[in-house]
């Protein structure tokens, strides 16, 4: 199933860190998603329950990750700063308002703190790899799918990296890339860094 991308505002003008984030977030969970029913498809078991909501967390964590690295190229550090703050809350909005088809009945409140607490756990790990204007390199993409392998029962975890690192990061990063690089688009949104390098062809 294709997941439609909206990449633009209709909107002139600043862009705030929520509307960016609000934006990613729900790309996020949509790629979570089509990612599962693809794996699915493949043979893979990830049942409605906790394989489901650790799936869900893990890579829209995933996703927040590269949005950040992606923001460091693009955007002043303070935006950078606001842009990825707003979105790792806005994203545990998202899988708390869908904490019920995730994880069944959950106190209020839980699934949110577990993904922030999964936020900032991850974001030591993947700091220790780079992600630089191509993507991500080897070991960014082998935590991703280690953690996603985690999950699984014990039939799927020896094919499941290479599933992860070929199919299913290539397909979301591909989104997420067209996605940022429309809404980063504006003037209001670059770096001087980005925009020197631009005006004089660096």
């Amino acid at each position: 199933m294709a997941v439609r991308i909206r990449s633009r505002f209709h909107t002139e003008g600043q862009r705030s860190a929520e509307s960016l984030a609000s934006v990613v977030a729900m790309l996020g969970w949509k790629l979570s998603v089509d990612a599962i029913k693809r794996m699915r498809g493949a043979g893979y078991d990830i049942d409605i329950g906790k394989p489901y909501f650790d799936f869900v967390c893990e890579f829209m964590v995933f996703l927040a990750m590269a949005a950040d690295r992606i923001a460091y190229l693009k955007l002043e550090s303070e935006k950078r700063f606001e842009f990825t703050s707003a979105l790792a809350k806005r994203m545990a909005g998202v899988v708390e308002e869908n904490s019920e088809m995730l994880f069944g009945a959950a106190e209020p409140g839980v699934c949110q703190r577990h993904f922030i607490d999964l936020f900032n756990r991850r974001g030591g790990e993947y700091s220790e790899f780079d992600y630089g204007p191509v993507g991500p390199d080897f070991g960014f993409k082998r935590l991703f799918a280690a953690c996603l392998r985690e999950g699984l029962p014990e039939k799927d975890r020896l094919w499941v990296v290479d599933q992860v690192m070929e199919i299913e990061v290539p397909e979301a990063l591909k989104a997420l890339d067209k996605t940022l690089a429309g809404l980063f688009a504006g003037p209001d949104q670059l770096s001087p860094r980005r925009e020197r390098a631009a005006a004089s062809g660096e």
